[in-house]
């Protein structure tokens, strides 16, 4: 695995991800799959909201319902532009520790990451993009403005049935929760990942790049 830049401290390792396998719950399967969030999974996102047993209630009867989740305490939530998204997620399995429950809303890319991450991750940003002697860095400013979203902010979580619902509600899993205490990047990780796929695009090619909406993370490679 390529060494982190000096800016960015030694990646945390993620937990293991092993579990047995429970009961399906609502639809929802049991397996590890990209798109398609476990009972495991779908326990620790209903855990963000204040109510979790009205959440998996309703997931129980209605699969394929999106449902709106307060960040700040069992995740916080980053959202990028969905083309810059990918790039960030390319780099976090290619070349990173790889990435926690990752989803896509409306042209966006939501990257689940550790609480305080939001409050951070801003500040890293502006210092990165300017650099310790106060010049603005070129190859940091493709970053687009990513969105970060921690306490007193919420948002829209794709149903637990994944793919199966995406075209109607118009969002989707690309690495879904597949356990009660998943692995989640800290703000040092997504800048190096923001940062590496920032430097990416200056030297993508004119030709367009091939279809990606196929692309599947194998999460069994997370470190």
């Amino acid at each position: 695995m390529p060494l982190p830049p000096p800016s960015c401290p030694e990646f945390p390792q993620p937990a293991a991800a092993g579990h047995s396998r429970p009961v399906d719950v609502g639809g929802m399967s049991s397996t590890p799959n990209a798109s398609d969030v476990t009972t495991y999974g779908a326990a620790w996102l209903a855990s963000a909201g204040r109510y979790p047993r009205s959440t998996l209630a309703l997931w129980e009867e209605r699969p394929d319902a999106p449902v709106v989740l307060p960040c700040g305490t069992a995740f916080d939530v980053v959202t990028a532009p969905a083309i810059f998204g990918r790039r960030m997620l390319d780099r976090l399995w290619e070349e990173g520790p790889g990435s926690g429950p990752v989803a896509e809303f409306r042209g966006r890319m939501l990257l689940f990451a550790a609480p305080g991450t939001a409050q951070r991750l801003p500040t890293l940003l502006e210092w990165e993009e300017w650099g310790a002697d106060g010049r603005e860095d070129c190859r940091t400013t493709a970053i687009p403005p990513l969105l970060c979203h921690g306490t007193g902010d919420a948002v829209t979580v794709p149903a637990p049935a994944g793919a199966a619902c995406a075209d109607r509600s118009g969002c989707r899993w690309l690495v879904a929760p597949d356990t009660r205490q998943p692995w989640l990047p800290g703000p040092e990780v997504l800048l190096w990942a923001a940062v590496r796929a920032a430097r990416a695009a200056l030297r993508i090619s004119i030709f367009p790049p091939e279809d990606q909406g196929a692309k599947v993370y194998d999460v069994s490679r997370r470190r």
